[in-house]
């Protein structure tokens, strides 16, 4: 990994919903190493500055990829992105998802909202190859239709069980309505035997990771992806600190063992 960043070309966009988009991106001269499924770069809209952005596909899966939600000035800027601009990364940071340590498991895939991104690499790896692993399950919550990332590739995928759910239906909508937790009623695991993985907004994770243990899957076979400011990515300005953890360094993947303990901590 580089400290400094590397010039990516925009080569294909489109958007997930009214206010996210997912950039493919190609490198203009040297690739940076290869990043793992839950790994995440910092991605320079030049003339703004950088964020961290996990990679929503990577080149084994689909090329490198990373989707944007429109939130300040950079990642406004990254959202404007059109094919043939060019941006920079650098990376790959952070911690991933371990999915090799997931042999022979049951694998339980829990996203909220924009928290499908750094999760669908896994979700298509595991999907392309099945046979080192158990039953794969899918479960998906946003709070509206039109926040739903991946409409239609969320149907293609090949699951023991796919579950979409909303918060808030439209007249259209006949699917779940409720918490994602909800899903797990339907999903087709064995708790003791399972490994899950869960991304989106810190109160989803806690809800989540609480009802997956309080189900009989162990603390440290629940993976997390937690967010906190992260400004270098090396572990050196503190931003991202977490109790003892630097999460750019140390995270954003961690165990619900780990992760538990610290998000209890008030003002942690």
């Amino acid at each position: 990994m580089t400290a400094v960043p590397v010039p990516y070309r925009v080569v294909a966009r489109w958007a997930e919903t009214p206010d996210t988009v997912t950039l493919r991106l190609e490198p203009v001269g040297e690739a940076l190493p290869a990043f793992a499924p839950g790994q995440f770069a910092m991605v320079w809209a030049f003339g703004r500055g950088e964020i961290p952005l996990s990679a929503s596909a990577i080149p084994t899966t689909g090329g490198l990829a990373h989707t944007v939600r429109g939130v300040g000035a950079v990642s406004e800027g990254l959202q404007d992105a059109r094919v043939g601009d060019v941006l920079g990364l650098r990376g790959p940071y952070g911690t991933g998802w371990e999915l090799e340590k997931a042999v022979g498991h049951d694998l339980v895939v829990v996203a909220g909202g924009i928290g499908l991104a750094p999760l669908r690499p896994l979700i298509r790896h595991a999907e392309a190859d099945p046979k080192p692993y158990g039953r794969l399950n899918v479960l998906v919550g946003a709070r509206t239709p039109a926040d739903l990332m991946a409409k239609i590739e969320t149907r293609r995928w090949r699951t023991a069980y796919t579950g979409v759910t909303v918060d808030r239906p439209d007249s259209c909508w006949k699917g779940h309505v409720g918490v994602v937790t909800a899903l797990l009623n339907e999903a087709r695991f064995t708790p003791e035997s399972t490994t899950a993985f869960v991304c989106g907004p810190e109160p989803m994770i806690r809800a989540t990771a609480r009802d997956l243990c309080h189900r009989g899957v162990p603390a440290d076979r629940v993976r997390v992806s937690l967010e906190r400011n992260m400004r270098c990515a090396t572990g050196h300005c503190g931003h991202c600190q977490l109790g003892p953890l630097l999460l750019c360094r140390d995270g954003p993947v961690v165990t619900w063992a780990q992760a538990q303990p610290l998000l209890n901590a008030r003002e942690l």
